[in-house]
């Protein structure tokens, strides 16, 4: 058979449903041999948002997303969802082509050295040399995405070797197990945690893979244990549960840093390398050397750590756990879970003295009635309007961390956000890709209008693709974030301010409904109809944010303190 036909065949082979991508020149064989698949092409207006498309596939069903794109410029536009796929812990494959490589008849025309530009930002990258190595390849490039720790992969079909003959047969799926966690390590960590006096869970994104919602509810429940968790691993436990302390969404000096200070073991579950810890390590260290309390992003105070993971840690300046378990999370927390005796001597009063303080402060500003609206009356209202499996696809953002710190997740992967490359233009093409996954879900993408402009074009394809979506923009005409932290700084406000289009108007020319908020009151009724009608739906909010200095980096740290 011919070479593209093997190649498409070896991707039905691995389960791939969606090819996400625009092709070019140099993929006519490979389009060709998808006309007859079971493979659903995707077709998008711009590569990078076909690559946050196929990595919010692969984050939410662990399969490997596939994405497709010509050579040079094509693949070029494919580097920051590369990048963001593997720092996001995502499997994603990449497929781009090449002019051929057995006789150029075009010189250096459009030729980047593709593989080695992708070495960096991947797991495995490979240039196809021979249709007899596609098999392989393939198998390889699957197997690489999708195991611990899960990432981005590419690979380059030349043109001529797409067309070439071949009698090579497509390698089936190989079934692999997670190791387990040794007996001793994980006895170990049993007794840390019995023997401490104040122990705390932490649950990050490592933790929102492979089912671990069960086992670690069932540990909380079994043992009393107070949990909080980074941004990305929100909802792995349901937020509504009495021990959640909080999110990780502030570097520091926020409420749920209290407890972490008042922890002497930090049971960390799945954390990820690319999140920054929520406690620094390194001022345990500067604390006892200067005698005293050192000021900073919530340090562990003298904490042990435990590191329970897939992987082992990563060791810095910041995070060198004394204790790792290594191996299938699931399998770890069920044995933990299963062995662990609650002693009498575990106190959490400082734990729920900051919870208590917490669960007090978000609800300030929830039902403000300014306008534009005030940031925590919109996340309050998102909440209230989307049901207990909606999924949320924040853009990057201040409103992240009001989203982040606010908003209670209740499912696992309802809150889809970016706290490893954090880019912006990724919220769209993942609500898009959202809700092809699970179309029975409600699904809203919460962008600024920066980030929304970055992949606005996709209005197109979500329209094209009759989507059932609701896309919220915050509209500020600046760049939000960067202000907040350049009054943070100190600096003047300076050069962050633009105009926008009329964006009601810009909806509708793409064939989507607009619609514009017009008070604090019309936001949460004009939310509920646009999620209950069909069709794509954007809405334009404005939002004030001119208290976001004053409220997240004062006002919060002096009440902090106060607990």
């Amino acid at each position: 058979m011919k070479a593209s036909d093997l190649f498409i065949q070896a991707l039905e082979a691995e389960g791939v449903e969606y090819i996400f991508g625009i092709p070019g020149e140099e993929n006519l064989d490979l389009l060709n041999s998808l006309r007859e698949s079971s493979i659903r092409l995707i077709l998008t207006r711009h590569e990078q948002a076909a690559g946050f498309m196929a990595a919010t596939y692969g984050r939410l069903t662990g399969k490997t997303g596939v994405c497709m794109a010509t050579l040079g410029p094509g693949a070029t536009n494919l580097v920051t969802a590369a990048a963001y796929a593997q720092l996001g812990a995502m499997p994603m494959l990449m497929i781009t082509g090449q002019k051929p490589i057995m006789a150029s008849k075009q010189g250096e025309f459009q030729i980047v050295d593709v593989v080695d530009m992708m070495r960096p930002l991947t797991k495995y990258t490979r240039q196809i040399g021979s249709a007899h190595n596609i098999p392989a390849r393939i198998r390889e490039a699957f197997r690489r995405a999708e195991d611990e720790r899960p990432g981005a992969v590419h690979l380059e079909l030349p043109e001529d070797i797409a067309h070439e003959q071949t009698d090579a047969r497509v390698i089936q799926r190989s079934r692999f197990e997670q190791p387990r966690a040794s007996e001793p390590s994980l006895a170990s960590a049993r007794q840390m945690i019995e023997q401490a006096r104040h122990p705390l869970l932490l649950v990050g994104a490592g933790a929102n893979r492979r089912h671990t919602c069960g086992v670690l509810r069932a540990f909380v429940d079994k043992t009393g244990i107070p949990f909080f968790s980074t941004q990305m691993g929100k909802g792995v436990i349901d937020e509504r549960h009495p021990l959640f302390i909080g999110n990780a969404a502030l570097s520091g000096e926020d409420y749920l840093h209290r407890a972490i200070e008042a922890a002497d073991l930090i049971i960390n579950v799945g954390h990820d390398v690319v999140e920054k810890p929520p406690f620094i390590m390194g001022n345990v260290a500067r604390q006892e050397m200067a005698g005293g309390h050192l000021e900073g992003a919530g340090d562990a105070s003298g904490a042990k750590v435990i590191h329970i993971n897939y992987i082992t840690a990563s060791i810095d300046a910041v995070y060198y756990p004394q204790q790792g378990v290594i191996g299938d999370i699931t399998d770890t927390m069920e044995r933990l879970t299963r062995t662990i005796e609650p002693p009498d001597h575990w106190d959490f009063n400082r734990f729920m003295a900051v919870k208590q303080a917490l669960d007090a402060q978000l609800l300030e500003g929830s039902d403000d009635g300014r306008f534009p609206l005030y940031p925590q009356r919109l996340v309050a209202d998102v909440r209230r309007v989307m049901p207990d499996d909606g999924i949320i696809a924040l853009d990057n953002g201040v409103y992240k961390i009001w989203f982040a710190r606010n908003y209670r997740a209740y499912l696992s992967n309802t809150v889809l956000l970016d706290n490893a490359l954090a880019t912006m233009g990724a919220g769209l093409p993942s609500a898009m890709a959202a809700k092809m996954v699970r179309p029975q879900s409600k699904v809203m993408a919460i962008c600024g209008d920066g980030g929304f402009m970055m992949n606005s074009q996709e209005l197109e394809t979500a329209v094209r693709l009759g989507l059932d979506l609701v896309i919220l923009i915050l509209r500020d005409d600046a760049y939000g974030m960067i202000k907040w932290k350049q009054a943070n700084m100190g600096f003047d406000d300076f050069g962050l301010d633009y105009a926008n289009p009329d964006f009601v108007q810009y909806a509708r020319s793409y064939g989507a409904q607009g619609h514009r908020v017009e008070s604090a009151d019309h936001l949460l009724p004009l939310l509920k109809q646009c999620l209950d009608s069909p069709g794509v739906h954007l809405v334009d909010a404005q939002v004030d944010y001119r208290d976001n200095d004053r409220i997240l980096n004062h006002e919060i740290k002096e009440k902090s303190r106060t607990i």
